[in-house]
């Protein structure tokens, strides 16, 4: 449950390495994270405009393409950054995920290093 002056983000990510980085990342930002596993779920919960979407590339629970496509074109989710990570060597799924509107689109190796600072910057602390 979301505390109460909190921020939340959302993580659609299936892969355990990154769900613990996420989660201790966060929580050490001062943030709640909610890992969801399907696309429905994931339109539905962004409704409640969490700062930061977090999307693998990779995770086979959701059509990410269509995903970053129905989140980015509903007028709702302005203003929702949506961050994805690949590996570095899927560079056309990177071009067709910044077509499809991802704001940023990063290699696993640079999201994981980078992660702390991505999410003090989507709170403002930069």
């Amino acid at each position: 449950m979301l505390k109460q002056g909190r921020k939340k983000i959302l993580a659609v990510v299936t892969d355990l390495f990154f769900t613990v980085k996420i989660n201790e990342a966060a929580k050490r930002a001062g943030l709640d994270v909610e890992f969801v596993k399907s696309g429905e779920d994931v339109l539905e919960k962004a409704r409640l405009r969490p700062l930061l979407i977090i999307l693998d590339l990779n995770c086979t629970a959701v059509e990410p393409l269509l995903l970053i496509e129905q989140l980015k074109g509903n007028p709702e989710m302005k203003g929702v950054s949506l961050i994805s990570y690949l590996s570095h060597v899927q560079g056309e799924l990177k071009l067709q995920a910044q077509e499809a509107g991802a704001d940023m689109v990063m290699a696993r190796s640079a999201f994981s290093l980078n992660l702390p600072q991505i999410l003090k910057r989507h709170l403002g602390h930069f």
